[in-house]
C-alpha cells in the first residue's frame, strides 16, 4: 500500500512535534503521556485565564481599562480525571467569588465532563452495570460502583417524566399503539407490567414516540387512561389508530377521539390465523388468506374471504370466524390508496421500535422498580430516536391523499 503524501501543512506541523519531542526528552510512551498532561493543563489554565478577563472587562495588569470593582483574587488547585491520569490545574478566582467558568464548571471533577453522559449512552445501550465499571475503568482509570451508575442515571428521571408530560400537536395523521411486557418486582413478588407505547406521525410525515407508560398487564381500560393522557397533553384529533386486536381497544379510541378511523393490524391477524395450522396446510392456506389482505378493494375482499371459508372451514373454521368477527377494523385501509395503505395496515413501525427495545433490556430480566424500567427504556428511546429526522420518500404523496380523505379535519 503506497504512502500517504503528506501536505505542506502537515509536514510543517509533524516537524514542530518532532523539535516538541526533542526539546521534551521524550524517550517513551509514559513521557508522552506526561506530556500530554502538562499540554491539558496549560490549554485548561490559558482558557480559564481568558474566560476572567472576558468576565472583569480587564487583562491582568491592564488596570488602566480596569472598569469594575471586582478583581481578581488569586487561584485554587484542581485535579482533574483524564484517560492520561490525574492532572492538575491552577484555576483563577476573583474576588466577588462571581466567576463562573464554562471550560472548567465549578463541579467538573474530569477533563471531559462526559464521563456521565458516557454511562448514559452505556446504560441505554443495555450495558449491564458490571460492563460500564469495566468500561469507565479503562477509559478514563476511574473507578464507579453500582450504586453511582444509578446515581448518575436516577438524574434522568426528571427529565424523562418531563418528557413524558410535554405538549403534543393538535392533530396527528397516524398514531400506531401497542404494548411490551417486563417483569418488574412489587412488594416482594415479582409481577408481569406492561409499557404501553404510542408512537405518532405528524403532518409532516415525521414520527415521534408520544410516550410510554408503565402499568398492569394490558387492558382495555388502561388504553383508556393512555389515550386521555394524550389528549390531555394537547391532542385534538387523530385520523387513524393502528392497533393490534385487544378486545375492547376500538370502544377505548371511540370514547376518546370518536372520529378516529381504527386500524387492526393485518399482520397480527395473520399470525393468530396461522397459529394452530398444520405445517402441510400451511402454504396453501396462506396464499388463500392473502388473496383477502392483499385484494385491490374491499368487494373484493370479502370474495376472496368465502372462497377462503369454502376451502378451509370444515378443517379450520374458527379462522374465517375471526377475520368477519374483525372485519370492521381490519379492512379499513381498503378506503385508501395504495401508499396510505402500506403506512397503516400494520403496525411494523411500533412493533420495529419495541424490538430495538428488548434488544436493548434483554441484559435484564426482572427490573427492581417501575422507575428503573421506565428509566431504561427512556434512554433507550432517545438513543434509538436519534435516527429519526427525516420523513418518509412518499409522504407528499400520503399528505394529499390524506388531504382528500380528512379534507374537513385537516388544518388550515
Amino acid at each position: 500500500m503506497p504512502v500517504k503524501k503528506r501536505t505542506p501543512k502537515e509536514n510543517a506541523r509533524r516537524s514542530k512535534i518532532r523539535e516538541l519531542l526533542d526539546m521534551s526528552n521524550i524517550t517513551s510512551m509514559d513521557d508522552i503521556q506526561n506530556l500530554f498532561k502538562e499540554t491539558i493543563a496549560e490549554f485548561m489554565e490559558d482558557g480559564l485565564e481568558t474566560e476572567l478577563d472576558d468576565e472583569l472587562g480587564y487583562s491582568r495588569y491592564d488596570y488602566c481599562n480596569k472598569n469594575t470593582e471586582n478583581s481578581r483574587n488569586g487561584h485554587s488547585s484542581k485535579t482533574l480525571r483524564t484517560s492520561f491520569g490525574d492532572v492538575e490545574v491552577a484555576v483563577p478566582r476573583d474576588r466577588k467569588g462571581e466567576f463562573e467558568p464554562q471550560l472548567l464548571k465549578k463541579n467538573q471533577t474530569s477533563i471531559s465532563q462526559d464521563i456521565e453522559e458516557k454511562i448514559l449512552s452505556m446504560y441505554a445501550k443495555g450495558m449491564t452495570t458490571g460492563d460500564i465499571e469495566a468500561h469507565i475503568h479503562d477509559i478514563y482509570g476511574v473507578d464507579v460502583s453500582d450504586t453511582t451508575v444509578s446515581r448518575i442515571t436516577d438524574k434522568i428521571l426528571p427529565v424523562a417524566k418531563e418528557w413524558q408530560q410535554r405538549p403534543l400537536e393538535a392533530v396527528y395523521a397516524v398514531v400506531f399503539l401497542d404494548a411490551i411486557h417486563y417483569h418488574v418486582r412489587s412488594e416482594g413478588h415479582i409481577v408481569k407490567k406492561a409499557v404501553y407505547i404510542a408512537i405518532g406521525i405528524d403532518l409532516d410525515g415525521h414520527k415521534d414516540v408520544l410516550g410510554m407508560w408503565v402499568g398492569e398487564n394490558e387492558s382495555a381500560k388502561y388504553w383508556a387512561t393512555v389515550l386521555n393522557s394524550l389528549r390531555n397533553r394537547g391532542i385534538e384529533d387523530i385520523f387513524i389508530a393502528c392497533t393490534d386486536n385487544l378486545c375492547g381497544f376500538s370502544t377505548a379510541i371511540e370514547a376518546v377521539f370518536p372520529k378516529t378511523e381504527i386500524q387492526n393490524c393485518i399482520i397480527h391477524q395473520i399470525r393468530n390465523s396461522s397459529k394452530y395450522v398444520s405445517y402441510k396446510d400451511l402454504k396453501a392456506l396462506m396464499a388463500d388468506l392473502k388473496a383477502v389482505y392483499a385484494a385491490v378493494d374491499e368487494d373484493a375482499a370479502l370474495m376472496a374471504l368465502d372462497t377462503f371459508s369454502e376451502h378451509w372451514d370444515k378443517k379450520y373454521p374458527t379462522i374465517s370466524q375471526s377475520w368477519r368477527e374483525n372485519w370492521a377494523n381490519l379492512s379499513t385501509y381498503f378506503k385508501f390508496p395504495q401508499e396510505l395503505r402500506r403506512l397503516i395496515y400494520t403496525t411494523n413501525a411500533i412493533e420495529g421500535f419495541n424490538r430495538q427495545l428488548r434488544k436493548v433490556t434483554k441484559a435484564k430480566s426482572v427490573f427492581p422498580t417501575d422507575e428503573s424500567l421506565f428509566k431504561m427504556l427512556y434512554l433507550a428511546m432517545m438513543d434509538i430516536t436519534k435516527k429519526w429526522t427525516g420523513r418518509r420518500q412518499d409522504w407528499s404523496m400520503i399528505h394529499a391523499q390524506l388531504a382528500i380523505y380528512f379534507e374537513d379535519r385537516m388544518p388550515d
